[in-house]
Order: C-alpha cells, then structure tokens, then sequence
C-alpha cells in the first residue's frame, strides 16, 4: 500500500479541492512524479519552454468505481468531468497542461506493458526529433487501503499473498500499487548540456504474440524471444555481452518457464553462468500498467550503485527451468 495516497497538493497544479478529489489517484501520482523527474533532470523551471513530450499509462481506475460512482449528487452536479477525470484518455494531455510541456502528449494503454511501450515510444520521439526531452512511465494503483482477495485455481495471484518468481514453489503473483516516472534525452544533446546521466538506453524493441501462445493471457516463446533479439540488434548488441537481465518475472508456473526458454533462445551461445537475471514483483508486488518502469528504475539503481538486489523468496529453481 501506498502511504498517504489521499494527499495532493491542489494548489501548486493550480486546481480546486473539488477537481482534486474527483481526479483519479494514479493521475495525482503521475503529476507527482513527472514534477519530481523534471526537477531532478535540472527541468523543473515552468517559466521557460520546454518541448518535452509525454507518453504515460495508468490501470483502470478503482476509484471512480469504488469511491464515485455511488455519489449521486457528485456525478449529477459535475457529469463528464467526473468520468474524463477518470479515464487514461486524458492523462498525458492534462500532464503537459498542467506543466506547460509542448512536444508530444500521448496515452499508452498496452496492460501490464504499459510503462514499458511508454519509454519505447518516447525513445522514438526523441530518435525523430519531435521533442527535446521526454517524460514516460505509468501508474499502477488499484487499492487504497487493506483488503485481501480470493484465491482461484489457475489463477495469476498467489494462494499466500508470496510472489516466488522462478522458484519451484511459484504457484501466482500478488499485487502492488506504485508510479513511476522517467525523463528520457537524446545522450549527445545530454551530454553537450552537462545533464546528470544516470544510464543509457542503447535500445529497444516491441511486437506481439498474435495467436501463437496458448491462450489470451499467457506469453509465447517466439514471440518474447523475437522481441530480445530485435531489442539487441537495435542496440548494437550481442546476447554474450549482456551481464544481467531484469525479467517481467511474475512468479507464475506457466509465466516464468515460458520467459526463461525465451531468455535461453535467444542467449544459447552466451557462455554458461554469465547474466543473472532479476524481477521487482516478489519486492514490491505486480503493479500493472506501473511494472515495467519500474523494473526499468531498478536496473538503473542496479548500475549506479554496482549492486544487484537480492530477489525474494527464491530458494531453488521451477523445475520447468
């Protein structure tokens, strides 16, 4: 759970109390966190242009169903605003409103890859000159205080609230709540600015599965090997050099092995015990359209301070891997 999510600061993004009540909390966060990008880019300053572009996501809003809808005098005194409040279609456009940024403002909506399609679209931005700098990453918050679920057989949540992604225990992930939020620059343009660069992207890849997977929800090897092997190639890259992978790893029986025979596809030639790989989800929990980026943020904490950090709950590998 997120600690004081009911919290804005209306004010400073120039709202009334009642619009901040009304607007989606993963939409408060997201503003949070693009200020907070800006800032610690050396971006923050509103009074000067800034052609940055914005490419964000967030879940589907539990608030509005949760918390709104059954507020009749709400709806009936404030109507559609209530509900574009609410809806992702009007998140990067009211982000660039809000802090005056001219590039590009688009909405990523791809489920859990959301964040991650969200920083490979801004990638391409960047690459094509439509913007100067570029916010992307996403938002995944679904609750707002303790509760619990209901484990169901064959489902993706985990029957003891453990994600145990890649063990021979997985049986599902548990879910988290998060943003995240990257500011994204061409490194020569970086570079020639003096700009603090944390990492970079060298490159990126996206496709699809299509039918070729066992059913709607569940990933495919080719495809996912396919998507590596674009991404490297796009990055100049061989699989051998690569030294640590931060997987999607949910922690499910079907999920993690699928992921791991992608993984070995595409690095067969790589000499043996040469790239460690690590997931977020048994840390921090599966935080949907926000996953991505932040397994993103992860590896960059992981080349800063020269540390992989350890992964809960792993004791011995699926025996599927």
């Amino acid at each position: 759970l997120l600690d004081e999510v009911e919290r804005f600061d209306a004010e400073f993004f120039r709202m009334t109390p009642r619009e901040a009540e009304v607007l989606d909390p993963q939409q408060r966060l997201l503003l949070e966190c693009s200020v907070q990008a800006l800032e610690s880019a050396g971006y923050g300053d509103g009074a000067r242009p800034r052609r940055c572009g914005v490419f964000l996501g967030c879940g589907e809003s539990t608030y509005l169903a949760n918390h709104l809808l059954a507020n009749m005098a709400l709806l009936r005194d404030l109507g559609l605003n209530v509900l574009h409040a609410n809806s992702n279609h009007y998140l990067a456009t009211r982000i660039a409103y809000k802090l005056d940024l001219t590039g590009p403002a688009v909405n990523i909506a791809t489920a859990c890859s959301t964040s991650l399609v969200a920083v490979h679209e801004a990638v391409a931005s960047l690459r094509a000159g439509e913007c100067e700098l570029a916010l992307a990453g996403g938002a995944g918050v679904s609750e707002f205080g303790p509760s619990g679920y209901l484990y169901q057989e064959g489902g993706i949540e985990s029957p003891d609230g453990r994600c145990r992604a890649f063990d021979a225990a997985a049986r599902g992930t548990r879910g988290g709540n998060g943003a995240g939020v990257v500011a994204l620059k061409r490194l020569d343009d970086a570079l020639r600015d003096g700009d603090n660069v944390l990492a970079v992207i060298r490159g990126s890849a996206i496709n699809n599965d299509g039918s070729q997977k066992a059913g709607y929800t569940a990933p495919s090897v080719v495809g996912q090997a396919g998507v590596i092997e674009a991404a490297l190639r796009d990055a100049g890259l061989e699989a051998r050099q690569v030294q640590y992978v931060e997987t999607h790893g949910t922690g499910t029986p079907l999920g993690d092995p699928i992921e791991f025979r992608a993984l070995r596809k595409v690095f067969h030639a790589a000499p043996a015990q040469s790239c460690a790989l690590g997931t977020l989800k048994p840390n921090i929990g599966h935080l949907d359209a926000a996953a991505g980026v932040a397994g993103l943020i992860k590896a960059v904490q992981a080349l800063r301070h020269a540390t992989l950090p350890p992964c809960l709950h792993f004791e011995q590998p699926n025996e599927l891997i």
